[in-house]
Formats: C-alpha cells, structure tokens, sequence
C-alpha cells in the first residue's frame, strides 16, 4: 500500500528537473495533438500539415504554460516546507483541471464548439489527464533509475556520503567542496533559509558551519544512515540521541551533548524517528 504521509523524493522539485519536465511534457503533447486530434483539432478545416503543426504548438504551448507556472510555484514552495505525497497528487490533479479548463474555453469560444460546456469539459480532463500523466509517469520513473544509479556507483566507486568511521564531505549547491569532518563528530543539520548550518562536535565544545545548500538535498545525500530527518527545519545524528521525551507540544530529541539544544520532532517525520529508534531499541 502507497505510503501517502511520505515526502516526495527531492528530484521531484530539483530545478534541472523540473525543467526538463516541462520540455518533455510540451514536447509530448505536440506530438499527442498532431496525432490524436483532441480539443477540436478536426474542425480545423483546409490546413496544410505544416500549418496544423504551427497551430497546434500555439495551443499546447499555451496551454503548458499552466504547468509552467505551477512547477515554479511548487520550487519556491519546496524551498521552504517538505511536500507530501498525497499533496502532490492533489498539485497534479490540478494542473489536470486548470489546463482542461484552458482547453474547454479554448473550444467553446476560439472554435466554437457545439457541444455543451460540461461534455466539453469531460472530453478536456480526459485528454488532458493523458498528456500530463504519461509523461509524468515516465519521467518519475527516469529520475528515481537515475539516482538510484548514481547512488550504486557512488558505493562501487568507495564514495559512499556517510560511514561513521570515515569523513563526511560537505559541499554547496554548486558542487564546491566546504567542509570534511568525521561522521561521528556530526551531531545535526538546522535549514536557514537558503542555507543550512551544520552543527558538529569539534574540540569539547558545539561548531556551527553555515553552508549554501538545502537541508533536502542533504537529506538525499544521508539516505539510509543514522541522520534522520526529524523536522522540517532539522535533521539529526541518531547516534548522539539520548533520550526522547513527550511534551505538550509533542516530541523532542535530547542530545548527549554537552551543550546542544533539544530537538522537536514534527508529526510528518515521527513515524521515520520511531522506526530509526526501534533499530537502535533490538
């Protein structure tokens, strides 16, 4: 059973990718239009194929500037909260329903259509549920083959990101290498805005390093290790939690630190903190 309380992989909202989403969703629906006729391409009347062609890109370019718009939306949005699965399904489904609505308008008053505007409308979600989904699908599938690619050559190749005998490196948004220190002496990640500020053990006393890059990408980088993410704002060594304890205002993370300040733990991410706490209970 789908997990809908889980976030959505961070390819999702990366920015190449969201780029490359919405040329391949472009380029598919010209390609749907020309070939499948919908949304009153047959009453297009004595037009040459090459003008079919240059009609056709100006209403599916139109009509792709709806998710144009809702993917550099959903960006600005994933810089400052985690999304889940089931709203991003919800994000989907209306992108569905704005670019039909576009579609149905498009027939009824540009061409039109006799057909009544609810039918008209049916006929739109329906069509356009394929030109969005499809390519959707596939390219869901491409970026998560993708980093599970990389991820397996990272281990073949000795740079695996995390093990608690070796050194974590830490680099910006752009790839340049900031910092290196030991795995062990890592204690949590806290975002800031466009930044993240790593918190780290380092001669008997808490360092704070603040670095460019984005606690969800950090996150990716940690998969499968003892960092857990705990908040939206925070992810933490598991290894340096002593004591987890209920509140008022739900749970906190006490380190064994000297020092460190105690951590919440958001209800998204309780169920991840206590599946990692059971590891650590066997």
């Amino acid at each position: 059973m789908v997990d809908l309380q889980k976030t959505i992989p961070s390819y999702i909202t990366d920015k190449g990718n969201i780029v490359r989403l919405i040329f391949f969703t472009a380029a598919f629906a010209l390609v749907f239009i020309n070939i499948y006729s919908p949304f009153g391409v047959e009453t297009w009347y004595n037009v040459t194929p090459l003008q079919l062609f240059f009609y056709s890109s100006l209403v599916i370019l139109t009509g792709v500037l709806v998710v144009v718009a809702s993917r550099v939306l959903m960006y600005q949005i994933s810089k400052a909260r985690t999304l889940l699965l089931w709203q991003y399904l919800l994000w989907i489904l209306a992108e569905i329903i704005f670019m039909a609505l576009f579609y149905t308008l498009y027939e009824s008053v540009i061409l039109h259509e006799k057909r009544g505007i609810l039918e008209l409308a049916k006929v739109s979600i329906q069509n356009t549920a394929l030109i969005i989904l499809l390519p959707y699908s596939v390219l869901w599938l491409y970026f998560s083959w993708k980093e599970n690619k990389d991820k397996l050559e990272a281990l073949i190749q000795g740079d695996a990101p995390y093990d608690a005998t070796k050194m974590v490196a830490f680099h910006d948004e752009k790839g340049i290498l900031r910092l290196s220190l030991k795995a062990e002496n890592l204690i949590y990640i806290e975002a800031a805005d466009n930044y993240v500020n790593i918190h780290y053990y380092n001669k008997g006393k808490v360092s704070k390093f603040m670095l460019r890059n984005s606690l969800k990408r950090l996150e990716e980088m940690f998969a499968s290790s003892e960092m857990v993410r705990c908040h939206r704002s925070y992810m933490v060594n598991f290894g340096k939690v002593k004591i987890i304890r209920k509140d008022k205002d739900g749970l906190r993370l006490e380190l064994d630190v000297p020092n460190a300040q105690d951590l919440p733990v958001s209800k998204s991410y309780v169920e991840s903190v206590m599946a990692t706490f059971g590891k650590y209970c066997r």
